[in-house]
């Protein structure tokens, strides 16, 4: 199993910063007991190798050795490498250029490294579901017209992906993806058959329902935080504390 990380973007949404948008720090975790601030792509990583990958592989621009250093320094039970994308092409172009080594693994698992999702094992039950070689791990949001909304029919295949579409007919949203190796090879000669004009995966997986493949819905989610905008990023801060406070039990 491998987990491909895209995490080329230049991050305006958020500029200015001094580190790549992947390394904001959101909440914390323990370092020989003492507590230090956690990347927010430290998050999509764990729950990659919870799933079972054994590689990660994340796609990053020139500019970005921070991200190298800073995971350079840690120990993860999967193997992290990089693959660089010279200029900016979008999501779709990004994700392709892992290709060549997705194909060689029975399982791939997409995320977006400047998101925080819940439950943790989200990407399981997506795995497990054999019924489709492409699912989408779907969380619900309050605003889906900044994300890509997910319309799926009563046994949850997906009939349509719409991008960012203001008038969205779903508030359930792809915040993951998994695939099979081979189905990440057959979107990919589909992106380029269509010219690699697709700059969205959304808009691509519709051209892959189009004609005539599966994708399926899978409805796990409970909560999905884009930490690339300064809103998004103060509700993740508040809802990490929140829910770290709530775990520690009042004094006697």
């Amino acid at each position: 199993m491998i987990g491909i990380i895209p995490a080329a973007g230049a991050g305006q949404r958020i500029q200015p910063l001094g580190c790549s948008k992947e390394l904001l720090p959101v909440g914390s975790r323990l370092v020989y007991g003492v507590e230090r601030p956690k990347a927010v792509a430290e998050y999509l990583v764990e729950r990659m190798v919870a799933a079972g990958a054994e590689q990660i592989c994340m796609i990053i621009s020139a500019e970005k050795s921070d991200i190298v250093r800073y995971f350079a320094e840690r120990n993860f039970a999967a193997e992290i490498f990089y693959v660089v994308q010279q200029k900016p092409a979008g999501l779709c172009d990004a994700l392709f250029r892992a290709e060549p080594f997705a194909r060689h693994h029975r399982d791939v698992l997409i995320g977006l490294p400047d998101t925080i999702w819940f439950p943790e094992n989200a990407y399981r039950p997506a795995v497990e579901d054999t019924q489709a070689d492409v699912n989408l791990v779907l969380f619900p949001v309050d605003d889906p017209t900044v994300f890509d909304a997910v319309v799926c029919d009563e046994q949850g295949y997906v009939e349509k992906v719409e991008v960012k579409q203001r008038d969205a007919h779903s508030h359930w949203v792809w915040g993951a993806v998994t695939c099979t190796g081979d189905a990440f090879h057959a979107l990919k000669l589909l992106w380029e058959a269509r010219h690699r004009e697709d700059e969205y995966l959304g808009h691509l997986l519709n051209a892959y329902i189009a004609a005539g493949d599966t994708v399926r819905g899978t409805h796990v989610g409970e909560r999905y935080m884009d930490v690339g905008t300064l809103d998004g990023y103060h509700r993740a801060l508040d809802y990490l504390r929140s829910t770290r406070e709530s775990r520690i039990e009042p004094a006697a």
